[in-house]
Order: structure tokens, then sequence, then C-alpha cells
């Protein structure tokens, strides 16, 4: 990353437990060394926040919660997807993410969720080009499919982000699980 020169952030994708967090935040804070401003988010934080401000008793409105997210010059916003969709949060992540593009800041993404388009909008053979049995094999295997980025944050978004940010699959083992693992011996 060669921020400011290069504006593109960074879309960290890989199953839990592989270190995406610890190097988007490494970045964040090599950023934050060298005098940027720099804001780290929990997306689900955030949109428990949100929800909490539409209370008539609390003192904080929604823009208020938002305004560093979309100001910051670089955001790491961390677990996109952790949510399961609605329009409200399609909607609150459209917003978040087209503000930041919108005015050309920098924006880490963390998700547990790979690449894919959302469910029923993949290209699919017809009846003509395949035979039946193929068909429902791929039928099955649309129903038993793990969720993609697509599926929690919209095909719309999915590729907005693309344009953002520069896809990185981190794999490795659940560093986590390990740990636990070797502090039980």
């Amino acid at each position: 990353m060669q921020y400011p020169l290069d504006r593109h952030g960074l879309l960290l994708l890989g199953q839990s437990g592989v270190g995406k967090t610890h190097l988007a935040a490494a970045a964040l804070k090599a950023l934050i060394k060298k005098g940027f401003h720099c804001l780290f988010v929990d997306y689900q934080d955030l949109l428990k926040q949100i929800q909490n401000s539409y209370n008539p008793a609390v003192q904080t409105t929604e823009l208020e919660l938002l305004r560093p997210v979309f100001d910051t010059d670089v955001v790491l916003l961390d677990d996109l997807g952790a949510i399961k969709p609605s329009q409200w949060v399609w909607d609150t992540v459209s917003l978040i993410l087209n503000n930041r593009y919108n005015k050309d800041r920098t924006t880490l993404i963390t998700s547990n969720f790979l690449d894919g388009p959302a469910a029923g909008t993949e290209e699919t053979e017809t009846s003509d080009s395949a035979p039946q049995g193929a068909l429902e094999l791929r039928g099955r295997e649309k129903k038993n499919r793990e969720e993609t980025l697509g599926d929690r944050i919209g095909n719309r978004m999915r590729s907005r982000l693309f344009e953002m940010c520069r896809p990185v699959l981190v794999i490795g083992h659940d560093y986590r699980r390990e740990l636990r693992a070797a502090n039980l011996r």
C-alpha cells in the first residue's frame, strides 16, 4: 500500500482466525505513525450504535456517529458482513461505502465471507445446455453453499468494494484454535 499516492484500500477476505484484523490493524498503526488520521471501526458495533441512536432518550444522532467514519483519512472497517443482511443493513453499508468512495477516502476492510455474488444472481446453465441431472445437482449445491460477501452486502456494494479496494485472500490456520490447544496441554 503506497498511501497517500495510491488511495486504494485493502479488502482482506478469509476464514475466522487467520489474522485479517491483525494485518489490517498493523497497516493502520503504520499509517498513524506516519501522521495520518485513522480510525478502527467494528462493523457490528457501529450498526448497534446507529440503531441505539434512534432511541429518543439517547443524545447522539446517526450522523454524529457516522461523521468520523465519513471524514477520517483511513478507516478500518472490521468484520464486514457480520450482521445478517436486512434492507436497513444494506442501506447503512451503502451509505458508508458510497460516502467514503465519493470523498476518495481509503478504506481497509476485513470479512470472514469469501468473494462471490449473492445467491440467485449467479449465471446458471439452462436446460438446453445441461442435462437434467446436472441441473438438479447444481440446485442442491446452491442450497448447501456457504454464504458469500455478495449475500451479506449485496452485489452492488460488492462491486463498489472491488473498485475501492484491492482484494487479498488470507489463508492459514485458525491461530485462536491453535493457541487454545497449546494452552490446554
